[in-house]
């Protein structure tokens, strides 16, 4: 829908009756709009692209660090102890914010920035050097600490990824409450897709340094992160703390600001959304939590990396480093965000929402296509063009809807959504690769298959598992792989994959439906009963998280079942008044 149906009565929010009087502001020139974007809007640009940078120089190396073998330099954590670590951190990164966002409008988004800053240079460390904090614990090496059933380099490696997620979770709705506040209304969609274009500026460039400094020793990786984040104490120096509108947050207690920051989760139309939304993002996450093992298992980018020339990282093998093969995903956005916002900007949130989920899921499905390098990256750029739709999206859609002094509050909702699909994929994700996935779990299946002898294996040096399937079945490397990928398939993850980001957009679609209704009807049940559609959606959720507690014993699934529990008993207590519709939507 373009913007030229003002009188469609449903409308993104932005789209108010005050722009309406003056003009459809989205379709301002280009330049116009950049031109009232603030100073401090660009500093805080600015300090999102070094927190990104930082950031994604380490997540990229992690996933492939976390189960490398300890006699290749890695903690060797398997795929299931790897996927509780990415979901409690999506528990702790994407669920805190609902409330950090409420303390940041009450007492300041520069002490926000502080506070993160320090949790998160602590993270990094820890992570960095779990395996010598383990050893310095155990009083011995890893490997002889492990067989003797007293290493700790798990719980090590899990607190300082807790460090790193709860500075995160600090730093986002402060940092981004700070934008929505710089940002005019009349030019939201495109300063949110700066803002993108910027925190993917710093996710391109950490990756690209990582790549190479991983090469040399991983510890390198995780040390200039923790200098990288810490310029971010230099701009609190350049910018005064904005003034907020003083409204009665200010004089609530910290418990008050919990319980309506809960509470607030509860609205009918933001718990729909972001309950709808949440497919996708389960589906989104595994681009950085999976698809770096795949690559570094499956896929053969040797020609890339030659194409390239030296000048570039590669692998023993000669393939291209993953994190650069992933960095595609960064660069297209970094180039092109504001070009994809400025167009998004003439449609509705939604609609720009569902078109970005569909791409987004063809690209995921084409990652399982083929090995070839140039195929991945293809699927990548796919993903990155749906992710530039349906991402930033949501912020504009959220900052648009925020009442008055709740800036900071709604864009830590704007992570509850990710939270419950990222700490969900992580779990099933896991599950999935430590099966059916890992080449080196596959190889010691097929060398079983062939009557080698299983605890033999089981007993044997990660590292060596591969050479000795290879010299076992008088095949090279290459040759062994492809074995592995035609007897398991261990591609077909990603048509799962693709499938329940599409279950996303149609929960939008039916989302959409009702709310419009709702919109042009006042009387309608989802405005009078709403409170009532919530507490009824709650009871089939809560109930698949005690199955699914019992049935997985994982921590992220407890951390989510307790959390929709304790929104089931919160709708108990909430007042419960009748919604009056937004005059757009």
């Amino acid at each position: 829908m373009s913007q030229d149906d003002a009188l469609e009565p449903q409308q993104d929010a932005e789209e108010n009756a005050t722009s309406a009087a003056s003009g459809d502001a989205q379709s301002a020139p280009f330049w116009e709009q950049m031109k009232t974007f603030t100073r401090t809007y660009w500093i805080a640009n600015w300090m999102e692209l070094v927190e990104r940078f930082a950031y994604y120089g380490v997540r990229t190396v992690l996933p492939v660090f976390m189960v490398l073998a300890i006699s290749e330099g890695g903690p060797e954590l398997d795929h299931r102890q790897k996927a509780t670590i990415y979901g409690m951190w999506a528990v702790v990164q994407s669920l805190l914010p609902i409330f950090t966002g409420g303390f940041a409008d009450r007492y300041g988004y520069k002490l926000n920035i502080v506070i993160a800053t320090v949790l998160k240079m602590v993270g990094y460390l820890v992570m960095g050097f779990c395996i010598q904090l383990a050893e310095m614990a155990a009083g011995t090496d890893l490997a002889s600490a492990r067989a003797e059933g007293i290493d700790h380099v798990y719980g090590i490696f899990f607190a300082g990824a807790m460090f790193l997620a709860a500075g995160t979770a600090v730093f986002k709705p402060g940092l981004q409450g700070l934008i929505a506040l710089e940002i005019p209304k009349k030019s939201a969609s495109l300063g949110w897709s700066v803002f993108y274009q910027m925190v993917n500026w710093g996710g391109f460039i950490g990756p690209l340094i990582a790549g190479y400094l991983r090469v040399l020793e991983w510890e390198y990786v995780f040390l200039a992160c923790t200098v990288g984040i810490a310029l971010n104490f230099i701009p609190l120096f350049f910018f005064r703390e904005p003034e907020r509108p003083k409204t009665e947050e200010d004089e609530k207690g910290a418990l008050q600001i919990l319980w309506e920051s809960l509470s607030g989760l509860l609205e009918p139309r933001l718990f729909f959304f972001t309950i709808s939304f949440a497919a996708f993002w389960l589906m989104f996450y595994q681009l950085f939590d999976i698809l770096p093992n795949f690559i570094d298992d499956w896929v053969d980018s040797r020609d890339i990396a030659s194409s390239l020339g030296s000048w570039v990282p590669a692998t023993d093998e000669g393939n291209l480093t993953q994190e650069w093969m992933i960095n595609i995903n960064a660069g297209m956005i970094m180039l092109t965000a504001f070009i994809v916002g400025f167009f998004t900007g003439k449609v509705r949130s939604l609609t720009a929402i569902v078109l970005g989920i569909g791409v987004s899921a063809v690209g995921i499905y084409m990652l399982g296509f083929s090995m070839n390098g140039w195929v991945t990256i293809g699927a990548i750029m796919l993903f990155s063009f749906g992710e530039m739709c349906a991402s930033p999206t949501k912020m504009r859609y959220l900052a648009s809807i925020a009442p008055k002094g709740k800036d900071g509050l709604y864009m830590g909702y704007a992570n509850f959504t990710v939270g419950i699909g990222w700490a969900l994929g992580s779990v099933v994700a896991g599950e999935m690769y430590e099966t059916g996935g890992d080449k080196i779990n596959l190889a010691k299946r097929y060398l079983v298959e062939q009557g080698q002898d299983a605890e033999m294996l089981e007993e044997m040096d990660r590292g060596s598992v591969l050479q000795f399937a290879q010299e076992t079945l008088g095949v090279d490397g290459w040759e062994l792989r492809e074995l592995l990928w035609n007897e398991y398939s261990p591609q077909s993850m990603w048509l799962v994959f693709a499938l329940i980001g599409l279950g996303s957009l149609v929960f939008l679609l039916a989302y959409d439906r009702i709310v419009q209704h709702a919109n042009q009807n006042p009387g309608a049940s989802f405005n009078v009963n709403g409170p009532m559609w919530v507490r009824v959606a709650l009871i089939p959720i809560v109930a698949v998280f005690v199955w699914a507690s019992f049935s997985s014993g994982s921590m992220p699934v407890y951390s989510l079942l307790g959390i929709f529990s304790a929104m089931f008993a919160a709708t108990f207590f909430q007042k419960s008044e009748p919604e009056v519709p937004p005059q757009s939507f």
